[in-house]
């Protein structure tokens, strides 16, 4: 069986990844992932994690490598991550009884067998009315400063949310395993 490798930096898609229970290996592929100007943002995504997994499959041409981006949009603005404490609460404050859309890239590439597969999973939460003290509360317990939107879904987050809508309920951590999976499989590599 072809080696797995992750192209990513991130301890969130690592541990979805470990619960396939597959052997990988992770490599950073440290890309510029700047968005031109006036991209479509499903373009953007799928060239992030495009980019992230050719990055590593040139110096990995008989493996099979994956890579991942996500942005989360309200009111079809992007939110980052947010970094520090003042920028959390901004981004918690304007989040309150909206609704985020969450789209994350997914690419799969084996050179060897000139196999490119790659789209956007789109994954939605309806927040509940936050109060000042749900924000603080939040913050202080959760570590989300490197999350989309400030959301950690796995952890605190999911107390914020009144529905959540999609295929693919990975997909807002950051590696839609469901897509995975059948990409995978395309390339023989069976998860189960």
């Amino acid at each position: 069986m072809k080696k797995l490798i992750l192209a990513s930096s991130s301890i969130h898609r690592k541990k979805l990844l470990r619960q396939l229970k597959l052997k990988f290996t992770v490599i950073k592929p440290n890309i510029d992932e700047s968005r031109k100007k006036g991209e479509e943002i499903n373009k953007f995504i799928k060239r992030l994690s495009y980019q992230k997994a050719m990055k590593v499959a040139a110096n990995n041409t008989d493996a099979i490598v994956i890579g991942s981006d996500e942005v989360a949009l309200i009111d079809g603005k992007v939110l980052g991550k947010p970094k520090t404490v003042d920028n959390a609460k901004k981004q918690l404050k304007s989040l309150s009884g909206k609704k985020i859309i969450f789209k994350t890239g997914i690419c799969v590439i084996c050179i060897s067998e000139n196999k490119i597969y790659k789209s956007v999973v789109n994954y939605s939460l309806k927040m509940k009315k936050l109060s000042n003290t749900q924000i603080e509360n939040y913050i202080k317990n959760e570590d989300m400063l490197n999350c989309a939107g400030s959301i950690r879904i796995e952890g605190l987050a999911i107390g914020l949310v009144e529905k959540a809508e999609g295929q693919d309920p990975t997909s807002i951590i950051g590696l839609p395993l469901i897509r995975l999976t059948t990409y995978l499989e395309k390339l023989g590599y069976n998860v189960i």
